[in-house]
């Protein structure tokens, strides 16, 4: 049985833990947060909740808290020559403290309190210093998903940003496209087919062959027609960045 402690109360915190709770082959040993009041959901779930000067080893310690406190919240892990690795998508390894033994858990996913995540589909991305924490690492994400890849930080890093891209920046686009509805009165869920149809196309094949629209032909025309309509500087401004991008990636400017 795989013991793991947990550092950090957040979102990708609370799902890891909910998790490894309902496997034989994890024992959730202490979740460690800032405050009791950042503790309570996890007291039915790990055996003892933790301020971080009473963690205690584990076989794996979990750091899943901001990026910005990382490095400092591994400085002050009271034991040594453990394994303890952060969730980030961004971070470097070597962030981490020199006391213990480095390394990466990170899962490619959004992950938001209210929503349930099926573990089996998210790609566990891991790094690791030496082949045992390779070893113990790979056979605790196989506890919660079959996709399973080994990237080094600069690969990771990379993915992260492209995680934007995909993610967030296209959730933002939705933002902007449910903003419009609402103004006009046009209910959003009119969209719903058009938004699953793209993800689906994109998945199912190169996105740069699926796109459509008036920058991918060059149709200037309606472009400005609706930049003209557009009653948010916000909207504007993001319509402009996308289209000019569109119409350079497909040759299509002026």
């Amino acid at each position: 049985m795989i013991q793991v402690n947990i550092i950090g109360t957040g979102n990708v915190a609370w799902h890891l833990a909910k998790r490894f709770e309902t496997l034989p082959s994890v024992r959730l040993k202490q979740v460690c947060g800032r405050s009791p009041v950042a503790l309570t959901p996890f007291v039915d779930l790990a055996r003892k909740t933790a301020s971080i000067e009473d963690l205690k080893p584990a076989d794996v310690t979990i750091i899943a808290v901001s990026d910005d406190v990382i490095a400092s919240v591994s400085e002050q892990i009271p034991f040594s020559n453990q394994l303890v690795v952060h969730t980030s998508g961004s971070i470097p390894m070597e962030m981490l403290s020199i006391k213990n033994r480095k390394g990466v858990f990170y899962p490619a996913q959004s992950f938001s309190m209210e929503d349930k995540v099926d573990f089996k589909n998210v790609p566990l991305c891991l790094e690791f210093e030496d082949k045992a924490d390779k070893k113990l690492l790979s056979e605790l994400a196989l506890n919660l998903s079959e996709n399973i890849h080994i990237l080094n930080s600069a690969q990771r890093q990379q993915l992260h940003i492209a995680a934007v891209f995909a993610n967030n920046f296209t959730n933002y686009c939705y933002t902007m496209a449910k903003e419009i509805c609402d103004e006009h009165r046009i209910p959003f869920s009119l969209l719903h087919p058009l938004m699953e149809k793209t993800v689906a196309k994109a998945m199912a094949h190169s996105p740069q062959l699926m796109q459509t629209g008036p920058a991918r032909r060059g149709d200037h025309n309606v472009i400005e027609q609706h930049i003209a309509k557009l009653t948010s500087q916000n909207q504007v401004d993001l319509y402009k960045a996308i289209s000019t991008s569109l119409l350079k990636h497909y040759g299509k400017e002026l």
